[in-house]
């Protein structure tokens, strides 16, 4: 089998997805241009879009329901194996179109590094969120931003695909004539989703109380001094319960923070929305990247002087910097289980990247995978990412458990594409809002060292739970 390539006129990800965002296993991957602008200039530039999957993988229970077609058989042993062995092998050209093939799309929850390592248990596992869920899909839609083009790729039986070729080369060519007539499309900005069938969200609730939150904090300044630890990511979750249509208010997500690894899935049994400006880990011809952030700060954007002053104070911070290089090492440590000897490297430290909302302290670690291992042999070494755990990792988490009263779920894990010729491009699920079973979950939170101020943590963990806030309950309306 070939792949094959179809082009087509360029037309916005989100104009596009609307037409399918309600299919079952509907999935895009958004590097967060908005009107032919990036997000940042950490954006890879270009959008995923999925539909209709030839195979999908859930594992829960300790085991994976694998389906294709009408046929189901549940699957033992390790997640991702099972996924790997039923991955399609390609061979992609030395020159195509765009350096995406036919594979996997979907999620990884923090939980899922349960089944990797011996952690405790005893949070509620209120989410109740399957710790894996892939699709296999045998065609893609890839958005070029830089070159202002839409890519069919196909993988797999002709005729087959052809429905589905069908359903993609109808909705461009409507859209083509849309945006030829002059008419505008819609941008998804206009209007809170509470006033437009979005998400509308009652009764909110948190994880942690601020009592609790300081009592939490208290106990990890202790393990610091103790030496049982140098950092630990302390989060609060927040729910409610939601009626409404998910999708639209991701659009409003996108319109108002766009970022680069940003996705939206329609799963059977929830949708998920993540505006997260992380990578975790980027595998594309056995070189590897992972983009650690640590260090952040609230952006002033009415007032530009005085952001350029608060990004500056970030870069200089002492704290901020320690708490980045911490978790260079063990990003450094993690990828060297799996590259080659020698090839791990940091070519990029505490570089200051600005979003809508926030500035982060962005670091960046790379090494060559070994040959005869799978970007899914390293997705596991390194799963979760140690900016959102601490360090040591396994230590980390085992605070982490004892202290956040409610499992992560999908907070925090992954959320990527797996390509049939092994590559591997993943988030970390932060800025994510999960909706399932009436409530939407959302969380935010921060690495706290020996030397970290309760205030100003607390305060680092509204900044970034703003923009969710604001999307289900329109607390920061205008920011």
């Amino acid at each position: 089998m070939t792949l094959r390539y179809t082009e087509y006129p360029y037309i916005d990800s989100a104009t596009l997805f609307d037409g399918v965002a309600d299919e079952p296993w509907a999935m895009l991957l958004d590097s967060g241009f908005i009107d032919g602008k990036s997000s940042s200039s950490l954006s890879w530039g270009y959008d995923v879009l999925a539909i209709r999957p030839s195979q999908t993988f859930v594992f829960n229970g300790g085991v994976t329901q694998h389906v294709k077609g009408d046929q189901e058989q549940t699957l033992a042993g390790d997640p991702l194996r099972v996924l790997q062995q039923y991955l399609p092998d390609i061979t992609p050209p030395e020159c195509p179109l765009v350096p995406y093939v036919p594979g996997g799309m979907g999620y990884f929850s923090y939980d899922l590094a349960r089944h990797f390592e011996p952690l405790p248990s005893s949070a509620s596992n209120d989410e109740q969120l399957p710790p894996m869920a892939v699709g296999v899909y045998d065609v893609l839609l890839v958005v070029d931003h830089a070159k202002r083009r839409s890519v069919l790729v196909e993988w797999g039986d002709e005729q087959a695909n052809a429905e589905l070729v069908e359903t993609w080369g109808e909705l461009i060519e409507a859209h083509s004539m849309v945006s030829s007539s002059g008419l505008p499309a819609r941008s998804g900005s206009e209007l809170h989703p509470s006033v437009c069938g979005g998400l509308q969200c009652t009764d909110p609730a948190e994880s942690l109380a601020s009592s609790e939150y300081q009592a939490a904090f208290d106990k990890v300044r202790q393990y610091t001094i103790d030496g049982d630890c140098y950092q630990v990511n302390l989060t609060n979750q927040f729910s409610a319960k939601v009626s409404g249509r998910a999708w639209l208010t991701y659009r409003y997500l996108r319109a108002k923070s766009p970022a680069p690894y940003g996705a939206y899935l329609n799963l059977p049994f929830a949708q998920i929305l993540s505006n997260s400006p992380e990578s975790f880990i980027q595998c594309h011809k056995q070189q590897v990247t992972t983009s650690p952030i640590k260090g952040t700060r609230p952006r002033v954007v009415s007032d530009p002087k005085r952001d350029a002053d608060v990004a500056a104070e970030l870069l200089s911070s002492a704290k901020d910097r320690a708490e980045n290089v911490m978790i260079v090492d063990l990003m450094r440590n993690d990828l060297s289980r799996c590259c080659e000897l020698g090839s791990v490297a940091v070519p990029e430290l505490f570089a200051l990247h600005s979003f809508a909302n926030v500035h982060h302290l962005i670091s960046r670690v790379t090494g060559r995978l070994k040959h005869g291992l799978h970007s899914l042999d390293l997705l596991r070494h390194c799963f979760p990412g140690g900016s959102i755990t601490g360090a040591p990792k396994i230590r980390a988490m085992q605070i982490i458990e004892e202290l956040e009263p409610v499992r992560r779920g999908l907070y925090c894990g992954s959320i990527g594409f797996i390509g049939g010729d092994g590559s591997l491009e993943t988030n970390i699920a932060i800025r994510t809002i999960v909706v399932k079973d009436g409530v939407a979950r959302f969380a935010a939170g921060g690495g706290l060292v020996i030397d970290s101020e309760l205030d100003a943590e607390r305060q680092e963990l509204e900044d970034k739970a703003n923009m969710m806030r604001d999307a289900l309950f329109g607390d920061n309306l205008g920011q």
